[in-house]
């Protein structure tokens, strides 16, 4: 039996007990504080979830790094084989703010590339998952990102300051913006096809992203980060250059809109707009 086909089932076991934990802290107003540098909130909730996540997956795994947002970083993890890249909460503030679109991301990264992937969301009752070649996954159901002619009108999951026109060399798209406020959910939701792209320009933590980007890709998406370069896990610096997503011609047109060509791959160092 391949690893991947084992470490499935042990991240989405971890993946309920996170939202075990989240449900009984959900509504209650857990203690919170804001991390300072622009980082956002965090609560005792983020926290108990990350120990026992940590406990219980490197506990199964002893020889596989650990890259947590709620967890100081051991640069250990990157003379491992593998590494678990994990969000606790993604969405802690709409998780304090009573909302349920809060999530929990977790994956199995080799050799900088996300090999398994789960997003869980325990008070909507989505968990979608992916293994490398396995294909992605909602609740039991396989996904496949539904193709689209063109980016004209297309449904796109981005934040309000992201259209300023000051971002888009080619022209502000003509699409129509939406916004959830999980990153991880994001892009299961590309995936789903429920919207037909994502993008954030800010720079990205691993944690956000690894697990979904790869469901994501699993299920026909083009992933990459905004300059159209590949993305990259489990880094000295674990952050990409802000996320695009979408079917193939929908990608396509947020890289022309933002200046760039369809393949380019650039690796343009990284910038940091909203």
């Amino acid at each position: 039996m391949q690893a991947n086909d084992t470490d499935l089932p042990l991240l989405l076991e971890a993946a309920r007990a996170a939202g075990v934990i989240a449900a009984r802290h959900f509504g209650t107003g857990p203690d919170s504080w804001d991390k300072g540098d622009g980082q956002g909130p965090v609560s005792v909730a983020d926290l108990e979830i990350d120990r026992m996540l940590r406990t219980t997956l490197t506990a199964a795994r002893p020889d596989y790094g650990w890259l947590s947002e709620e967890t100081e970083d051991d640069p250990a993890r990157l003379t491992r084989p593998r590494a678990f890249v994990v969000d606790p909460i993604d969405g802690t503030r709409a998780f304090l703010d009573g909302q349920t679109t809060f999530a929990h991301a977790l994956a199995v990264v080799q050799d900088g590339a996300p090999v398994v992937g789960v997003v869980h969301l325990p008070l909507q009752d989505l968990t979608y998952s992916a293994v490398l070649g396995g294909g992605a996954w909602l609740n039991g159901v396989r996904l496949t990102t539904p193709l689209r002619s063109g980016l004209t009108g297309a449904r796109v999951l981005a934040t309000k300051p992201v259209m300023a026109v000051a971002h888009w060399p080619g022209g502000v798209p003509e699409i129509a913006r939406h916004f959830r406020p999980s990153l991880a959910w994001r892009l299961a939701l590309v995936a789903e096809g429920r919207f037909d792209g994502m993008v954030t320009l800010r720079d990205t933590w691993n944690w956000d992203i690894a697990a979904s980007t790869l469901i994501a890709r699993e299920a026909g998406a083009t992933v990459t980060d905004r300059y159209g370069a590949a993305l990259r896990f489990n880094t000295p610096r674990p952050m990409t250059a802000g996320v695009l997503a979408g079917s193939e011609l929908v990608h396509a047109g947020l890289l022309s809109h933002l200046g760039m060509a369809a393949g380019a791959n650039t690796g343009a160092p990284s910038a940091n707009p909203p």
